[in-house]
């Protein structure tokens, strides 16, 4: 099987999936995910702020480095973090760092399957090759979709797939790069591609098509009521948040701002809070701005080595005692 015919088999897996009336409970809400497990204790263990500042598995990698190696990966990480190359480290920068990290996994994702993708191998992905890979079968092979909830699946993904390419496309060439590739196919994970994720959940539960998710269309997203019998409570509740807390205008349904207001929650930011954390104890001359001298002056705080771990392990015996 062919790469065209194998993306078109998963796409039509897929299609399956998303047209089936789901029996158990959806979770549409996306939340930003915790930096770390470890407990963030100022003064004493810096295992909170390896974890937010290299991701877990990286952390563990630093653990079994010298201290001078540590140090010298540090000063190249700094180099990758001054986007804009002035020497010094801003609060965004470091927040932007620290998010790229903490969705190290979605990148990873999308390395996986480039390849199939790239048809040409120019290390960019047009709006043509990604078609081609997706739905080149179907297009070239009508027929075999005719009079087919398949048929009407290709349709309404196409064009939506082309929606989603052309926002996730910044420059607007029709060729992405991995950057841009990787918020076509993780678009919950960028802030500008926030509006598509909206726009497609509403088009997802509309399905008498007026713009707007109503209460029932809400609640038949989550549980098929299929053997006529009584609601589970959980559903009962769902009904009393939307009416309570999904539906803020009180107009019995919800449009894409109440929509956004539901799926996309005001968390606290563990991103931003993190990198102030770090810049303020880092910051020597309280510019509110960090050096490379400076992060590496602090250097433990915010990579790990074996001289690092040995003390946290002497902290954690004696407490033990």
């Amino acid at each position: 099987m062919d790469i065209t015919q194998t993306s078109v088999c998963v796409l039509l897996l897929c299609s399956a999936v998303v047209l089936s009336k789901p029996t158990l409970r959806k979770e549409r809400v996306l939340h930003d995910p915790e930096l770390s497990r470890q407990a963030h204790e100022d003064n004493r263990s810096f295992q909170y702020d390896h974890e937010a500042f290299l991701g877990k598995d990286e952390a563990k990698t630093f653990d079994q480095l010298t201290p001078e190696e540590s140090k010298d990966r540090l000063s190249k990480i700094v180099d990758r973090i001054d986007s804009d190359g002035d020497g010094y480290i801003t609060t965004a920068e470091l927040k932007a760092w620290i998010k790229r990290v903490q969705k190290r996994y979605v990148y990873e994702n999308v390395a996986k399957v480039w390849a199939d993708y790239d048809l040409n191998k120019d290390n960019k992905i047009s709006w043509d090759e990604y078609k081609q890979a997706t739905y080149g079968y179907y297009l070239a092979n009508p027929e075999e979709f005719d009079e087919s909830t398949d048929q009407f699946s290709f349709k309404k993904m196409l064009p939506r797939d082309e929606r989603r390419f052309k926002t996730a496309d910044l420059n607007g060439d029709l060729a992405a790069d991995r950057e841009e590739f990787t918020s076509f196919l993780h678009p919950e994970e960028f802030e500008h591609m926030r509006d598509i994720v909206i726009l497609e959940t509403l088009e997802d539960i509309d399905k008498n098509g007026d713009g707007h998710v109503d209460e029932d269309e809400y609640i038949a997203d989550m549980f098929a009521h299929e053997d006529g019998g009584p609601e589970p409570d959980w559903v009962k509740t769902e009904r009393e948040q939307f009416s309570d807390f999904r539906d803020l205008n009180k107009d019995g349904k919800m449009d894409q701002d109440e929509i956004r207001h539901w799926i996309m929650p005001q968390d606290y930011d563990h991103a931003q809070a993190e990198a102030r954390h770090l810049v303020y104890e880092s910051d020597q001359d309280k510019d509110q701005m960090l050096t490379k001298e400076e992060i590496l002056e602090n250097w433990n705080m915010f990579v790990g080595s074996q001289a690092t771990n040995y003390g946290e392990d002497l902290t954690r015996s004696h407490d033990e005692l």
